[in-house]
């Protein structure tokens, strides 16, 4: 069987046909900036009502909602911590949203994903820290033999997308 790798694809995560698309949330759960608000408006109300009877999600964990009036059947929410220089447990966190957004994956029989450059925007992680830490979590869910079987690493402009390919590059994926 061949190595299956994360890919790097340049686009609108809101428009992609896979089984769960992954939201840089807030803490709240009820839409923001960004891609969270994207995903929100792209979704429709009942998104933001459904996510409302969920409680909110604490940083590095996940939560998942149907996808609404996404082409993806489902939205796994995960909230990425805010960078304040890296000592207070910022990677960690990180890759713990990957990790509890595969978690997530596995139960629900999820098979083709699709993530943003969590914590990249608003709350401030250095893209290429980032890159490298979606890149090694990735491989690692995707070295399982079940879920996911396609990940995708989705950047919104050519500056995000080639932090992407370079932190793919290194890692040889």
């Amino acid at each position: 069987m061949t190595e299956r790798k994360p890919e790097v694809l340049r686009g609108d995560i809101t428009r992609l046909d896979v089984d769960a698309i992954v939201n840089a949330a807030n803490s709240t759960l009820l839409g923001g900036g960004g891609v969270d608000g994207a995903i929100h408006r792209a979704a429709g109300p009942q998104l933001r009502e459904f996510c409302a009877g969920l409680g909110g999600c604490p940083t590095g964990a996940a939560r998942i909602t149907p996808g609404f009036r996404l082409a993806a059947r489902h939205i796994i929410h995960t909230v990425g911590p805010v960078w304040r220089g890296g000592a207070q447990g910022e990677p960690e966190l990180l890759a713990s949203c990957y990790r509890n957004s595969f978690s997530l994956a596995r139960q629900h029989g999820i098979l083709r994903m699709a993530f943003p450059a969590i914590s990249c925007g608003v709350y401030g992680y250095p893209w290429d820290e980032a890159a490298q830490i979606a890149v090694r979590e990735c491989r690692a869910a995707l070295a399982a033999p079940d879920y996911p079987q396609q990940v995708l690493l989705v950047a919104f402009d050519a500056e995000m997308t080639a932090v992407l390919e370079r932190a793919c590059a290194a890692a040889g994926a």
